[in-house]
């Protein structure tokens, strides 16, 4: 089933930033799909989120796709892509890594760890904005993702 097809898609949102994350929100509400975005403030609480633990152990729907900082506290992005590529039941949800870092080691470690894809935050909010629409374009348009 393709994401054309889908009610709504669920995205895993792991960031530490709140103003990031606000911005993250109001572009998908302007979104032309129904998505249920879940937001999680580091690697920890989003393995938290996926195995249904902690404050999310009352269940949280398995995401459609992880949008992931790499710079965060407690467990950083490098850490959790480790994590959740190990984790067969977890391992086929795609990581799509968005942050600030443009250093070229961290393009080749996420990589290498199972990122599906690497994207600089803009420093533009409307830039910004613009690449929130095509991550919607590409990944809930385009991109076959498995059945949930």
């Amino acid at each position: 089933m393709s994401a054309i097809n889908r009610q709504s898609c669920v995205i895993l949102l792991v960031e530490d930033v709140m103003a990031d994350a606000h911005l993250t929100s109001a572009a998908f509400k302007e979104a032309r799909f129904l998505v249920d975005l879940r937001h999680a403030t580091d690697g920890l609480d989003a393995l938290d989120y996926l195995h249904h633990r902690g404050r999310w152990s009352q269940g949280s729907p398995r995401p459609d796709l992880i949008l992931l900082d790499l710079n965060m506290p407690r467990m950083d992005g490098r850490e959790f892509l480790s994590a959740i590529k190990s984790d067969m039941e977890i391992a086929s949800i795609p990581v799509v890594v968005l942050t600030t870092s443009e250093v070229e080691r961290d393009v080749l470690a996420s990589y290498q760890r199972g990122a599906s894809g690497y994207i600089v935050k803009p420093v533009e909010i409307e830039d910004f904005l613009n690449a929130v629409r095509q991550i919607e374009d590409y990944w809930l348009t385009l991109v076959r993702l498995p059945q949930r």
